[in-house]
């Protein structure tokens, strides 16, 4: 795995994992520019019974997404809650398969927790799907007429729009730190 660089340009896919929906979406910052790249969802609901072919498709379908798009680096949302503990094994086995298929591309994984998603782009860690879907079209610039995204889709972006902003973040305070150093 790569380690994260805090300067220059980047190109970074958020997830937001789930056994039946998986949200996707790849932005890119450019000198604190913000562009969507290509954004979607993995669902598994028709693949079949077997929740192993669930979690396969899962793999399959970010495998081909991360070798298409090629992002520097990966940020996939943290489990949060579920309405019960096999619901709960379950959202953890989907969120492993898509750590596992960012750790084959040898990307740079981080994890965030949804109410520091949602702190980070609306202010609020306790947002409603619908403000954070509205602040990632805000911040991406994209009409809503434009963008008939399913939730899980505006979620994985807002991770992704999430991690820019930290990253961005750290580089100030790498930056600060650097000039405490130095020699007056």
């Amino acid at each position: 795995m790569q380690p994260v660089t805090l300067s220059g340009p980047v190109t970074v896919i958020g997830i937001d994992p789930g056994s039946q929906r998986t949200g996707w979406g790849v932005v890119s910052e450019v000198s604190g520019v913000l562009r969507l790249v290509d954004c979607g969802v993995v669902r598994t609901a028709a693949v079949g019974s077997e929740f192993c072919d669930r979690l396969a498709k899962i793999y399959r379908d970010l495998d081909g997404i991360l070798a298409r798009l090629r992002p520097q680096e990966a940020a996939i949302e943290q489990v949060f809650t579920a309405k019960n503990a096999a619901s709960a094994l379950k959202l953890g086995q989907a969120r492993g398969v898509a750590v596992a298929a960012c750790a084959a591309h040898g990307l740079p994984i981080r994890d965030y927790e949804p109410t520091l998603v949602k702190k980070s782009l609306v202010g609020t860690g306790r947002a409603e799907k619908e403000q954070v879907a509205f602040m990632v079209r805000r911040l991406l610039n994209v009409k809503e007429a434009d963008s008939p995204w399913a939730l899980d889709t505006s979620d994985a972006l807002a991770v992704a729009l999430c991690h820019l902003t930290m990253r961005r973040f750290a580089a100030r305070v790498a930056l600060s730190k650097k000039a405490e150093k130095a020699p007056l």
